[in-house]
């Protein structure tokens, strides 16, 4: 037996559907599972779900509903399924050492270096971004700033030093 597939127009509906509906549908799974990336997943499931059944949905106004639901009943598929792997005993174990740096204090230093970037002045916060979070060239960041590569090495240069001089941010090399 095969699985009907959406017809033409209705993959561009789904689409569509998916692209307004997506940020919300996400947040709904967020509020399911702890787990960021297993909301995702869920998230992801579901609208597998709902694709394959999305000509046999009469009301296309319900939806939310019908993906609503298809969460519930696919989270609570995953839990049942879950395999347990808990087991008591008169000590508690006391988790390993493993060397790496606490996670709270990782987050901790996250947030303060965040704090300083919203810190610097605009364009240099801009060419920051550009470099470091976009990934960006030099010459990537000057085109996409107007200006030429010099000013993007100098501007970057001063913006690092007051990151590193900033008594918040204690940068980690590793």
């Amino acid at each position: 037996m095969t699985t009907p597939v959406c017809t033409r127009a209705g993959t561009t509906q789904f689409t569509a559907y998916v692209r307004t509906k997506g940020p919300t549908l996400l947040r709904t799974a967020r509020s399911l599972t702890p787990n960021p990336a297993d909301a995702e997943d869920l998230l992801q499931t579901a609208l597998t779900k709902t694709y394959l059944a999305w000509d046999r949905i009469d009301d296309h106004r319900a939806l939310d509903g019908y993906v609503r639901r298809t969460l519930v009943n696919t989270r609570t598929s995953q839990w049942r399924k879950r395999k347990v792997d808990e087991f008591s005993t008169d000590e508690l174990p006391e988790p390993a050492a493993s060397g790496l740096p606490d996670l709270t204090e990782q987050q901790a230093q996250r947030d303060a270096l965040l704090r300083a970037i919203s810190r610097l002045p605009p364009r240099q916060r801009a060419m920051v971004v550009l470099r470091y979070y976009e990934d960006m060239s030099e010459a990537q960041t000057a085109e996409a700033m107007g200006v030429s590569v010099g000013t993007v090495k100098s501007a970057v240069s001063r913006a690092l030093g007051k990151l590193r001089d900033d008594p918040e941010v204690e940068l980690c090399v590793a």
